[in-house]
């Protein structure tokens, strides 16, 4: 069922937008934002009919949603949603998979957080061939404002957030032409993938954390360096 939907979703990107890129990604983005929004609505759900707590995984699921905003707010930048067909094709298409995804959340979450696994590991090869085919142009072409303040010049606390995988720095990327921020969109799908990846561990619902939270050891250290009164 999982392939069926990523396979329908990228049956119908790939052959409507087969020769219009922006468009393309603008659609793909639209619809990439919808899942973190299906999992933040049933963990609220959750939380306030007092099942269980996760606020590491509403944060890190937010960030992700946020993170997937600012892809579409960079291909809005560059006409990708300049049609009003391509509009109601993409926010359509988004209001069918939400449901479908709290649906799926509910019933099964290893099996709605490998839907996104796929479909993002889906939009990093796309951003990769798109890449590899228009690099020479892209980089003649200067990056939009949008990205610039998001990559580099923004509070990257959120940019940081959704990047579960351990990594001895944080990302930095370069945004001096529009190549680079495609490199950037890209990398950052690639990031997707990973958390949700460890989203699916066996041991997830204990071990999963954000990248921001303070260990048992850290608390205790920040909270003894506090002078008393």
């Amino acid at each position: 069922m999982i392939k069926l939907l990523v396979g329908i979703l990228v049956f119908v990107i790939n052959t409507v937008y087969r020769d219009r890129p922006y468009p393309r990604f603008y659609v793909l983005e639209t619809v990439a934002r919808v899942p973190y929004f299906s999992y933040l609505s049933v963990l609220h759900l959750y939380e306030t009919l007092g099942f269980w707590r996760k606020a590491d995984w509403l944060k890190v699921h937010f960030a992700e949603s946020w993170n997937e905003l600012h892809h579409l707010l960079i291909m809005e930048s560059l006409g990708g949603s300049a049609f009003w067909g391509d509009r109601i094709l993409a926010k359509t298409t988004a209001l069918i998979y939400y449901w479908i995804i709290v649906i799926l959340y509910i019933i099964s979450p290893k099996s709605a957080y490998h839907f996104m696994e796929l479909v993002e590991g889906h939009a990093y090869s796309s951003y990769q061939k798109f890449l590899t085919e228009q690099a020479a142009e892209l980089k003649l072409q200067p990056a939009p404002a949008i990205a610039i303040s998001y990559y580099r010049d923004g509070d990257l606390y959120m940019f940081d957030e959704f990047q579960t995988a351990p990594s001895s720095e944080k990302r930095r990327p370069q945004v001096d032409n529009l190549y680079d921020v495609f490199v950037a969109i890209r990398d950052d799908e690639m990031e997707h993938v990973k958390t949700m990846v460890a989203c699916q561990e066996t041991n997830a619902q204990i071990s999963f954390k954000s990248p921001h939270t303070l260990a048992n050891s850290e608390i205790t250290d920040s909270f003894a360096n506090i002078p008393s009164d």
